[in-house]
């Protein structure tokens, strides 16, 4: 932990001490991109209304010629509607549409646990600035093999760009602090989840990599993993020279 994160965190024990307001599943917005995912959507948005009673705010930032927006709609979550653009360009819009202090990215695949909602939000309540769901602790099973053997090797080079260990830079599943969203600015696409983690981490946010479990998806998938992942590896060096030399 560098000294800039070491303050911070002291601030920020001091103000929970100070009685620091905590947040709940009304302070919460879960956000995502969609595109073309009738399959699963509408179970997560069951799993995220079951998990936090009907309490967070969703919003869904669509490209899809299917029912993705209408099934969203039914299960009332707000929905953006925009021409397919790529991956960070819904997502970024999505972060900066949610209303609510504390904002969760996800996908809308049905690989990642809604379960754990509860505890990315602890998290926050902490003192953390994000929470990053690390999809490689418990294996990723579900994940092929190509795309497992790339997600650990992105993580080991923004470790070394970055002087910072970390384990998973391309997770979908994160908490922000609202602030940490709209002061910093995204400039990235395909390579967005791994520039949302890195830039907080380089610039002395508090940052926790929480394991989480992962499932296979349902429905196939929308991204190349060799055009795909040669975008996210330029954004990696990119993202993280950037913030070194800022």
């Amino acid at each position: 932990m560098s000294q800039q994160q070491a303050d911070r965190s002291a601030d920020e024990s001091v103000a929970s001490a100070d009685g620091a307001e905590q947040f709940t599943f009304d302070d919460l917005s879960v956000v995502m991109g969609t595109y073309n995912e009738e399959a699963a959507i509408g179970t997560v948005l069951d799993d995220i209304d079951r998990v936090t009673d009907g309490r967070a705010e969703v919003v869904c930032v669509d490209g899809s010629s299917d029912r993705t927006p209408e099934i969203a709609r039914e299960h009332g979550a707000t929905v953006v509607e925009q021409e397919p653009q790529g991956y960070g360009v819904a997502v970024r819009e999505a972060l900066l549409t949610a209303s609510r202090p504390v904002v969760v990215t996800t996908d809308c695949d049905d690989t990642y646990p809604m379960d754990a909602l509860p505890e990315f939000l602890d998290f926050i309540n902490e003192g953390y600035d994000v929470v990053s769901g690390d999809r490689l602790y418990y294996g990723a099973d579900a994940m092929p093999a190509f795309n497992r053997l790339g997600n650990a090797a992105f993580a080991g080079i923004a470790s070394v760009l970055m002087g910072d260990r970390v384990h998973d830079t391309t997770t979908g599943m994160r908490a922000y602090r609202r602030e940490i969203i709209e002061k910093i600015e995204w400039t990235e696409n395909t390579g967005l989840s791994a520039e949302l983690l890195i830039r907080p981490l380089m610039r002395g946010y508090e940052v926790r990599e929480e394991p989480i479990t992962y499932a296979e998806r349902a429905g196939e998938t929308k991204l190349d993993p060799i055009q795909g992942g040669a975008e996210i590896l330029k954004s990696i060096v990119k993202v993280s020279l950037e913030e070194r030399f800022r």
